[in-house]
């Protein structure tokens, strides 16, 4: 199975990579892919650039077995939509292989309103991240899909290439790419929020030294 993990990553912290890691090894995962978005369709531009931002989550996966960058939406013009995203990594792995798509529970609560969600069903399971405890969502289509579709057999993501929705408790940590920027600007130290190859790295090329006015999380 391969993990699908997209995002502004601006920059990338722990809050991206401990709940990630938490699936790859709940699930098994043969690789667990990050992808850095190149225009986002919801929410305010990036802030650091592509190549910064790409360069970032090298550097946060580095020496971590099973877990790449991948720079396909960076590659492609226009807004980040995760079907084609998805459409792309169908062509290169083939219809037969389990994609698993993560995503938090804040964002899954909203997931009937993404482009195409039901094509999005169609090319991947969703695997959705939550804190322990969390209750179920607030939408009752959203409630009936999961209730179809939901499943806590790993077998059964394995044996199909996409369609089912597995809930996953993961490690919550209260970090947020726009407390980091704030503390870069404020000329504050991060340290411990992040990697420090992602610390050093985001000094080095001041991605952050000054806000434009951009809120990205």
């Amino acid at each position: 199975m391969i993990g699908v993990f997209g995002g502004t990553f601006d920059p990338i912290h722990f809050g991206h990579l401990r709940p990630a890691l938490d699936v790859h090894q709940a699930l098994g995962l043969d690789e667990l892919r990050f992808l850095p978005l190149n225009s986002a369709v919801h929410r305010a531009q990036p802030v650091a650039s592509a190549a910064q931002r790409l360069a970032m989550v090298q550097a946060a996966l580095a020496g971590e077995p099973g877990l790449r960058a991948d720079d396909r939406e960076l590659a492609r013009a226009g807004p980040s939509y995760t079907v084609d995203t998805l459409h792309s990594l169908r062509q290169e792995l083939g219809p037969r292989r389990s994609i698993c798509l993560l995503v938090g529970g804040d964002t899954f609560n909203a997931f009937l309103d993404w482009h195409r969600p039901f094509d999005i069903l169609a090319l991947a399971h969703l695997v959705v991240m939550q804190r322990p405890g969390a209750a179920a969502p607030d939408d009752p289509a959203l409630r009936a899909e999961l209730a179809c579709r939901g499943t806590r057999q790993l077998a059964a993501l394995r044996q199909a290439p996409a369609g089912r929705i597995w809930i996953e408790s993961v490690t919550q940590l209260d970090i947020s790419a726009t407390r980091i920027r704030g503390l870069f600007a404020a000329g504050r130290s991060p340290r411990y929020l992040l990697p420090d190859a992602v610390l050093e790295l985001a000094r080095r090329e001041a991605c952050y030294s000054a806000q434009r006015g951009h809120d990205a999380a």
